[in-house]
């Protein structure tokens, strides 16, 4: 059945992830264009955080890709990407000493991180199964029916797995971002204009997590409508 309610979450959601990878890229790209005084690559730079923080343990690797930068905390791997890896301008320094960030959350046992971890194959079940109960709740009548609201609630419940995950991710990224930031800073590896270059960088990238939180919180606020979980709505 048509619904023009489902288009406007999809669209709203669509809308804003659309705009913060637009704005990620961009931001990414202008600042690719401004190298650093200390002519370090990538690389070099988290390096050198990893040391100042005693984690000589965490091995970096050049991976293909644009930004597919991340910290594979199971091997301790640190993988950047090769416009991070070997460049020297803000926008690498910034990419890097984030994923470095997540290397020092994982060495610390940042609280938040291992949650987010534990929680991924909770996430991933909700994710593969939530919408075969909810498709099948709606069949059957949503909260009009016993049997529907049991569907109604299970599926929703899933469903708000997934959306956890996206809400918790929150926290742990703005916290590498802000770890990255001061290592920059504390060793001296940029000036305090390439570290503005490098801070709008992160602050961009931030964006795709918000986006994906209020996208996944939407959806679900909409299956909970659409099943008559709240707002008196009824099949």
């Amino acid at each position: 059945m048509f619904d023009p309610l489902y288009l406007m979450v999809i669209g709203v959601g669509m809308g804003l992830s659309l705009y913060a990878s637009s704005i990620t890229k961009g931001r990414f790209r202008k600042y690719s264009q401004y190298t650093t005084r200390s002519r370090l690559t990538g690389a070099e730079v988290a390096q050198g955080i990893l040391r100042d923080n005693n984690s000589n343990d965490v091995r970096i690797e050049r991976v293909s890709g644009e930004l597919t930068d991340h910290y594979d905390p199971t091997s301790k791997t640190l993988r950047l990407s090769q416009s991070v890896y070997d460049s020297n301008s803000m926008a690498a320094f910034g990419v890097a000493a984030h994923e470095v960030g997540h290397a020092i959350q994982h060495a610390k046992s940042y609280g938040m991180l291992s949650f987010r971890s534990a929680w991924v194959p909770v996430a991933n079940l909700g994710g593969g199964l939530s919408m075969v109960v909810i498709i099948l709740a709606v069949f059957l009548g949503g909260a009009q029916s016993a049997t529907g609201a049991s569907l109604s609630w299970l599926g929703v419940l899933l469903f708000g797995c997934t959306t956890l995950f996206t809400l918790v991710t929150l926290p742990v990224e703005f916290d590498a971002s802000k770890r990255a930031l001061s290592c920059l800073r504390k060793g001296n590896y940029v000036t305090e204009n390439e570290l503005d270059g490098a801070r709008k960088v992160l602050n961009a990238a931030a964006m795709t997590y918000v986006a994906a939180f209020v996208t996944s919180l939407l959806t679900l606020l909409y299956w909970m409508f659409r099943l008559g979980l709240i707002g008196g709505r009824r099949n």
